[in-house]
């Protein structure tokens, strides 16, 4: 069995779903009292949300990039990145590390190509939903369009993420709001939803609406119990 290098922290709240549902994913498939080999790095958020608010990648790149250097030197033979937003300087995580990362839209956009799925709408933070790193990457190498919500409804799925969901807080208006915005997105010819941010799973699942949600956590979980017990190649 290869050991995870899991870079989180990012929020912790998500961090904790990824480690419960890879040792979920390696019981099940080996049997017995089997958990996954891990190594955990969680970051402190908040040095990295107010380095986000200031617009500073770069910061928030050698933060992340010593932390991932740090897996590496401990025994982690692959990482992972524990949350959607931070894979914009995932190029520069991978430059200073010789393991391979299991990058999140590859593995998304690999379930979503096995499930026919080639217009999608993408929830997340603005960075995720606004900026090119992920939507590019789903158009550009894996032929998949991607549709975002309205700049206003975009800034109301970002609040929720950052002033609610990343403190633990899931009411029922925000749900609601968000319902509404996935209800648009179909109307706009999206086929199926991304749930492009690791929280908003805390908020919305599959029982909330019959537009078809991909949740990212959990196809990046499942991607990683294979790729950690041999059982698929990774694509990188």
């Amino acid at each position: 069995m290869k050991i995870i290098g899991m870079l989180g922290g990012m929020s912790w709240e998500s961090t904790s779903s990824y480690y419960r549902l890879i040792n979920e994913g390696v019981k099940t498939a080996l049997g017995g009292f089997s958990s996954a080999k891990i190594c955990l790095y969680s970051v402190d958020f908040q040095e990295i949300e107010e380095l986000q608010r200031r617009g500073d990648w770069q910061g928030t790149a050698d933060i992340l990039s010593s932390a991932a250097r740090s897996l590496e030197a401990v025994g982690a033979d692959f990482l992972m990145i524990c949350t959607n937003t931070m894979h914009k300087v995932a190029s520069e995580i991978e430059d200073v590390i010789a393991i391979p990362l299991l990058h999140i839209a590859d593995a998304t956009a690999d379930k979503l190509k096995d499930d026919g799925a080639n217009r999608v709408g993408l929830l997340g933070t603005r960075f995720t939903m606004e900026e090119d790193f992920y939507r590019t990457r789903l158009n550009d190498v894996h032929g998949i369009e991607v549709v975002i919500p309205a700049d206003d409804d975009m800034d109301i799925v970002h609040r929720v993420i950052f002033e609610e969901l990343c403190m633990g807080k899931v009411p029922e208006s925000s749900r609601q709001e968000y319902q509404r915005i996935v209800t648009l997105l179909q109307k706009d010819g999206a086929d199926a939803l991304i749930l492009g941010c690791t929280e908003i799973a805390m908020l919305i699942q599959q029982r909330h609406t019959h537009v078809t949600l991909y949740d990212t956590t959990k196809i990046h979980v499942m991607a990683a119990v294979r790729y950690a017990l041999d059982r698929s190649g990774m694509n990188l």
